[in-house]
């Protein structure tokens, strides 16, 4: 593998990019290579955990675990492919340096390294074939067209479909959220469906995309109609399983600072899948849940 091919020097702390409009919902523009590779960072360090996991005991099929990882040599910083990566029990990372620097010259290739994990801006294994991981080579494939992303495909040789997410079930994240609803669900705990939720923040978006009033009681009269309907609903209905499923949230779209679609693929054991676009919104206790997209 080529791995010369698959880094880049990327800032880590541009905005993504928004107008704004006086008394009107910020405007916020499609992502740019640099806003992929940010959030293939970020998503990177958040599903760090699994890749530890499976690297200290590798699951069936998997193999060819490598880790990116930022060095920083004065006003120079490349993100470097290590290969044979392992943890020590405080955490702390050592690797062999898998391709050539550029302008680093603190490293040189094939050198055995140990590094700050504060610096891993990405990881990848490979599992029968497919590649897990690897966020910002996805983020990178993303923007080819064409002979570009024929080409890269085959300099690559391993599949790139939506892979595999293991994000952490909590309400730290958009993602997270929606584990935790779905835990939920397989727990048939309507309770705790409902602390997924934020009824009141889904009236108010409901009554936006409709024009409809915004006066304070009618959003309190929405959103309780709204968490009733929600409580019947399981109450007369079988709640659907995700019990032993895979998942995959390949993209996130960003409506406003709070407001994000997530595209969520769920893996079923017999093979079939189901891709949807669910609504989030950060809230003060943390991201919340809302109704799927249409």
């Amino acid at each position: 593998m080529q791995f010369s091919k698959l880094f880049g020097n990327k800032k880590e702390d541009k905005p993504i990019p928004k107008t704004q409009r006086d008394g009107e919902p910020d405007v916020y523009h499609p992502p740019t290579e640099d806003d992929r590779i940010i959030w293939g960072i970020e998503k990177a360090r958040l599903t760090l955990h699994y890749f530890e996991e499976c690297l200290k005991q590798p699951k069936e099929g998997q193999d060819f675990f490598s880790i990116k990882v930022k060095i920083v040599d004065g006003k120079y910083a490349e993100h470097i492919w290590l290969t044979e990566p392992n943890f020590d029990e405080e955490g702390n990372l050592y690797g062999v340096v898998g391709n050539e620097p550029l302008n680093v010259k603190t490293v040189k290739l094939n050198q055995n390294i140990g590094i700050d994990r504060a610096l891993v801006t990405d990881w990848m294994l490979v599992q029968e074939g497919r590649l897990i991981g690897g966020y910002t080579i996805r983020a990178i494939r993303e923007g080819l067209t064409a002979e570009d992303l024929k080409r890269f495909d085959e300099d690559f040789g391993i599949i790139i479909d939506d892979g595999e997410d293991y994000f952490s079930a909590d309400f730290t994240t958009p993602e997270g959220a929606i584990l935790c609803i779905e835990n939920a669900y397989d727990e048939k705990n309507i309770p705790k469906i409902l602390a997924c939720k934020d009824f009141h923040i889904e009236a108010q978006l409901m009554a936006q995309k409709k024009r409809g009033f915004y006066h304070p009681e009618t959003i309190h009269e929405l959103s309780r109609v709204l968490e009733l309907s929600c409580i019947k609903y399981f109450n007369d209905n079988v709640f659907p399983s995700f019990t032993g499923v895979i998942r995959a949230f390949p993209k996130r779209e960003q409506v406003s600072s709070k407001h994000v679609i997530i595209t969520e693929v769920v893996y079923y054991s017999d093979g079939s899948e189901c891709r949807q676009r669910i609504n989030t919104y950060h809230t003060e206790n943390g991201w919340r849940v809302l109704h799927p997209e249409d």
